[in-house]
């Protein structure tokens, strides 16, 4: 039996005493921890100390509960699911980016919206200025990852291309369509971890206490002027970025010229 010192919190330290367990390599990772009943005589304590220890660790994401089965030791991705963010461009034309390998699920689903303060900050424009909204959800054929897609439009840079008609065009063919119109394009990117929403996890089956990587992708046009906004979110446990970098433009990912 393991020894619990009384003062502080009684499940904490129950908490404490199972991690240890875990690190020691008593229970293995993809392994059942003992049931409830078991970690009860084991250390001791009531039935809700263990059940608030077992949610503390949870939260960690050092364990996942599988209903009707229990608790169950986290194992780490085997693959990484790697996201190329590169842009090219073919002789004709012809924009690709890393998406092009990923299977759409669902979607295009076109919505009108309007910036906030973050995505009005990112495109130059005040709140409450209107957006056409795409939102596709992807899956990586091989891993089996899920990628949540959105594109964010400003009725101004859809006006007088066949974007105001067709919104939903793919984000590769929009590049097209607005170096079409006049634009030299630019890209800035950026990438951060953060805890998902209620809906996010539900659209990427994510398990508990797992963050996404939440990258957003702005296009600049001439005069560098934000033209488009792109959020992607995916599992931040099995995927990574990947660029291409050149030493022509510090601060944006070029394209590479016909």
């Amino acid at each position: 039996m393991a020894e619990i010192q009384r003062p502080g919190a009684l499940y904490r330290q129950v908490a404490a005493a199972i991690r240890e367990a875990i690190a020691a390599g008593e229970y293995e990772p993809g392994s059942p921890l003992p049931s409830e009943a078991q970690l009860i005589a084991r250390y001791e304590v009531s039935r809700p100390t263990v059940r608030n220890a077992i949610s503390a660790l949870r939260a960690e994401g050092l364990i996942e509960v599988i209903h009707g089965k229990g608790s169950f030791v986290r194992t780490a991705p085997t693959q990484l699911t790697t996201l190329d963010r590169t842009i090219t461009q073919d002789e004709d034309g012809t924009f690709h980016t890393g998406l092009d390998t990923w299977q759409l699920l669902e979607g295009p689903t076109v919505h009108r919206t309007h910036t906030t303060p973050e995505t009005g900050r990112l495109l130059g424009l005040p709140t409450e200025e209107p957006l056409f909204g795409v939102d596709r959800l992807y899956n990586h054929p091989d891993t089996g990852t899920r990628l949540a897609h959105r594109t964010l439009i400003p009725y101004a840079t859809a006006e007088d291309t066949e974007l105001a008609d067709h919104p939903d065009t793919d984000p590769a063919a929009s590049y097209a369509i607005l170096t079409k119109a006049g634009h030299t394009l630019t890209w800035t990117e950026t990438t951060r971890a953060r805890m998902p929403l209620p809906d996010e996890r539900e659209a990427l089956h994510l398990p508990d206490a797992t963050p996404v990587l939440h990258t957003t992708r702005v296009t600049h046009g001439t005069d560098d002027r934000p033209l488009i906004l792109e959020e992607l979110r995916v599992n931040g446990d099995h995927a990574r970025t990947a660029y291409r970098i050149t030493a022509r433009t510090p601060h944006h990912l070029p394209v590479t010229q016909p």
